[in-house]
């Protein structure tokens, strides 16, 4: 499980919500966010030779792309102690937080992002942990 960078628990809709009129993001508008972020991190990465997008950013790639402020950081080192969370999980979560922002279309990680990236990396402690 250390090597999945997300787990998300899907449990069933109900009827009720399926049959329910309501407002949701478009794939049209989902695929033009993906593009963008895609462009982002192509920018981004465009000296690195063996870099093209956040997931096979360098534990040394990630300190230069992923700077983090004193809430973000302390935030991590509480996730990492309280999770109990290898350093392979640590890299992940910030790839995923820096994926995060840029599809949000934010400059930088900030504790928002990293929660959610860490969000996605607690279930597989609560089913094996």
């Amino acid at each position: 499980m250390d090597r999945i960078d997300i787990h998300v628990e899907v449990p069933a809709v109900k009827h009720e919500t399926l049959l329910r009129p309501h407002a949701a993001e478009t794939s049209a508008d989902i695929r033009a966010r993906v593009i963008k972020a895609r462009q982002i991190q192509h920018e981004r990465f465009a000296s690195k030779r063996k870099v093209r997008c956040n997931a096979q950013m360098s534990s040394k790639d990630l300190k230069a792309f992923v700077p983090l402020d004193s809430e973000s950081e302390s935030l991590l080192r509480m996730a990492l102690s309280e999770l109990n969370l290898s350093a392979r999980a640590y890299d992940r979560i910030l790839k995923v937080a820096r994926t995060i922002a840029d599809l949000a279309g934010a400059e930088k990680v900030d504790a928002t992002h990293l929660s959610e990236a860490i969000q996605y990396r607690t279930l597989d402690r609560q089913i094996w942990g």
